[in-house]
């Protein structure tokens, strides 16, 4: 296939190029470069081209699509590295994404897979969450990336929209994982909010991505998700296991005012129209990311959640 990946450098848009190189697709990647790095995809080739640009321009949007002609996009740009950048997180996620919904329906033909975010759904009231609970995102990051969904729900496009728990595997700078990884190495203290969360291993995601990716295939809004919750303290002692140190005891806070105190998202409609399942446990993946991490080391890490004060070195 040809497929375009918008934040192709990102984690998951990285791992994807490689996978979909890897089984002779050809790929276009748009990226700022904004909280990813050229360095994570490879040297442009016969069946790799790489535009450093942005979603928010229609103009870049409509003529990459015109020249490259892909039959399936996959649309995972997003602005979340600043909870105060109401204005920034409008632009991408939901201007940025009806341009490329717009360049989609010109084109025609396209099969378009959406990344949205768990925290679409806000607090829920349950938990698993089921994929018909209300919307309620109170984050401009959520917010933002809830109008940028609709767009695409309302635009007719053969079209799905992937909410999609905390995924982990190589590249992963946001999140516990990499931030006790790289605090825990420096001999930093640590915090843990006492929350819990759904993890999914990048092989699992990946073999999703495949799925949904056949012309024609479900429509609608899936989970990509395990449906299995683990607190942010499980997330610490695994990796302070991991790495053989004595830890000191982390500070357990409660959720902050722009934090969610769990979401675990029912996958049980995905595995129906897909015949997926997540196959990988959560201390196989958080061994295989760590010991990612011990080749590769952590880059900066981001995040969309506020460190109570004392943690931001």
């Amino acid at each position: 296939m040809r497929v375009l990946i918008t934040g192709g450098a990102g984690c998951l848009g990285a791992n994807l190029v490689e996978h979909l190189l890897a089984r002779g697709d050809e790929i276009s990647v748009i990226d700022t470069f904004t909280t990813s790095v050229r360095e994570a995809l490879p040297p442009a080739g016969s069946r790799l081209r790489v535009v450093a640009g942005s979603v928010t321009d229609a103009a870049l949007v409509k003529a990459e699509v015109e020249s490259f002609r892909p039959e399936a996009i996959i649309h995972a740009a997003a602005s979340y590295k600043d909870p105060d950048d109401w204005a920034g997180d409008l632009e991408v996620n939901a201007a940025g994404t009806l341009n490329v919904v717009r360049a989609a329906e010109a084109a025609g033909g396209v099969r378009f897979l959406n990344l949205q975010t768990a925290l679409c759904y806000g607090r829920p009231d349950v938990v698993p969450v089921a994929i018909d609970a209300p919307l309620r995102p109170f984050t401009s990051y959520g917010v933002s990336k809830v109008a940028g969904e609709l767009y695409v729900l309302a635009s007719g496009l053969d079209a799905l929209s992937f909410r999609i728990a905390n995924v982990t595997g190589p590249r992963l700078s946001i999140g516990p994982m990499p931030a006790f990884y790289s605090r825990l190495k420096a001999g930093k203290a640590c915090f843990c909010s006492d929350t819990v969360r759904d993890f999914l291993d990048m092989q699992d995601f990946i073999r999703l991505i495949d799925l949904a990716l056949v012309p024609g295939g479900p429509r609608g809004v899936f989970h990509a998700s395990s449906g299995e919750g683990h607190s942010i303290r499980e997330v610490y002692d695994g990796v302070s296991s991991y790495l053989g140190a004595e830890a000191p005891e982390p500070e357990v806070v409660p959720p902050g005012a722009d934090d969610v105190a769990a979401v675990v998202l029912d996958p049980s409609g995905t595995e129906a129209a897909f015949g997926w399942k997540a196959e990988i446990s959560f201390g196989e993946s958080l061994k295989r990311m760590l010991a990612w991490y011990d080749v590769n080391g952590v880059h900066t890490v981001y995040g969309h959640v506020r460190p109570p004060a004392g943690y931001g070195s």
